[in-house]
């Protein structure tokens, strides 16, 4: 039985909205610290009468922090997609969800998958455009947000100019550029994931390399170097017979996810002319996300969390995170080797999981050598972390910080304008405490992962996934 004082309270809907609110705060936040951490993630766990299947698919709820002299304000909004518009008139699921069908019929299922319809609930994180913040997921659309009220503002087309039915959550943006890097995905009698550079204004993107692929792969994110683009692509993927069956089977993509008769693939591929440099392959793997790449001597050492087998996607079902003994996937922290004359991986492990959410110091540090890598990271008998992780991936030591019966959200590094050191900074993590059925804001030093400060929340937040930081010191981006 799902009670608030457990984990499963982070999965567990909360559909209070607060306007902008002034926090009590315990301690203190850094003088220098000044700007939004605008963080997203799920926020409704219902769609009508239907209970949603899988942690990707609860409706999107944006909460935001603004950080400056007077101390920290708060507020949280649901994102009006159509599929929360669709979901609050009692329509249920609008369009298939990763892990529940549409509350549909089935003529209006198949015209979907024939219109190419994907869903337009933005769950996964932010993105800025410009002078506009957006909230973005695996989706053809992006939705932009005010942020002094986080209420939803506009719609943007984020296929426009690309031969691609969707785009990537994760983008990079590279500051000397002022561009970001992303994928394009398009799905038919083959995929084909298009590599290409946007202006960070949100202009008309560049289309670098189309990458073929007879099989489905999933891609989640990617790495950057100064030189390269590194695609990770899974080694499990879509059996998209399947997934097109489902407008009349009511099958959905977890029902179509499965392991692909391939390796691990690295593609290796020049950033100005997409041109592909080298295909390296390791041991069958799945990687959400990388913590960071880089070029040494003729090879390209990328550092991410994998794991080893379908659990990473399949063991995500809500009915496993709410269990008393949840079966969960482990990710661990590796380094992959990557020759530049192709052939096979090296394979090191860093860290030994569970650990999800690898952060660094992005600003300082994205494509070039990096010494620390944060993560959140899971020590048993819980569905959500219970420490907040600080590697330094050249020592081999590590750092922990830790409150009981807490469970830290991704610890988001904001470096300090004066550091010239990696971890010269904050680290900044939304903990939930669900004995207290509420939420901190926590600030931790980035060098000794000692509290600096928290502002206490007036409710509980469902656990969320990835955020940003923008003010004077990051005012592109904070992290991948």
């Amino acid at each position: 039985m799902t009670t608030h004082d457990d984990y499963r309270a982070g999965f567990r809907t909360q559909r209070e909205e607060v306007d902008d609110t002034r926090l009590p705060v315990d301690g203190s936040f850094p003088d220098w610290l000044t700007g939004d951490l605008v963080g997203n993630g799920p926020g409704q766990f219902e769609a009508g009468d239907t209970s949603l299947r899988h942690w990707f698919d609860p409706l999107a709820m944006l909460r935001r922090f603004r950080i400056d002299d007077d101390g920290v304000r708060y507020a949280n909004r649901f994102v009006r997609s159509r599929d929360y518009e669709f979901a609050a008139a009692g329509g249920g699921v609008r369009t298939p969800f990763p892990g529940t069908p549409p509350d549909r019929p089935v003529w209006t299922r198949l015209r979907q998958v024939l219109d190419g319809t994907f869903p337009d609930n933005p769950v996964i994180g932010v993105q800025r455009f410009g002078d506009e913040v957006a909230a973005v997921t695996e989706s053809p659309t992006a939705l932009t947000v005010d942020l002094e009220t986080l209420e939803t503002t506009g719609r943007k087309d984020l296929v426009a100019g690309l031969d691609s039915d969707l785009t990537l959550a994760h983008v990079h943006y590279d500051h000397d550029e002022d561009a970001f890097y992303n994928l394009g995905v398009s799905y038919g009698r083959e995929t084909v994931y298009t590599l290409f550079r946007r202006p960070a204004d949100g202009g008309a993107p560049t289309p670098l390399t189309r990458l073929r692929f007879g099989e489905a792969p999933y891609i989640h994110s990617f790495a950057l170097t100064e030189r390269y683009a590194v695609v990770t692509v899974n080694a499990f993927g879509l059996d998209t017979t399947r997934l097109l069956r489902g407008a009349v089977t009511k099958e959905t993509f977890l029902d179509a996810f499965e392991p692909l008769d391939a390796p691990l693939r690295f593609l290796v591929l020049d950033r100005e002319t997409g041109v592909r440099e080298a295909t390296v392959t390791a041991s069958p793997a799945f990687v959400y996300h990388h913590a960071n790449a880089y070029e040494r001597d003729g090879e390209v050492v990328v550092d991410l969390v994998a794991f080893e087998d379908e659990r990473a996607v399949t063991g995500l079902e809500l009915s496993n995170l709410r269990s008393d003994d949840p079966d969960l996937p482990r990710g661990d922290l590796y380094r992959y080797t990557l020759p530049l004359t192709g052939g096979d991986a090296e394979r090191e492990r860093l860290h030994r999981g569970p650990v999800e959410f690898p952060v660094i110091n992005y600003r300082a540090v994205n494509g070039r050598p990096h010494r620390y890598v944060y993560l959140a990271e899971t020590d048993g008998g819980s569905s959500l972390p219970t420490d907040v992780t600080k590697v330094d991936v050249e020592a081999g030591t590590v750092r922990r910080w830790r409150e009981t019966g807490a469970h830290p959200g991704e610890p988001l590094f904001v470096s300090r304008p004066d550091s010239a050191d990696e971890d010269g900074g904050v680290v900044l993590s939304v903990v939930l405490k669900p004995a207290a059925d509420r939420s901190d804001l926590v600030c931790l030093d980035a060098e000794t992962l000692e509290e600096r400060g928290r502002a206490r929340l007036p409710h509980r937040l469902p656990y969320g996934f990835h955020g940003q930081f923008y003010g004077p010191s990051s005012p592109g981006r904070s992290m991948n």
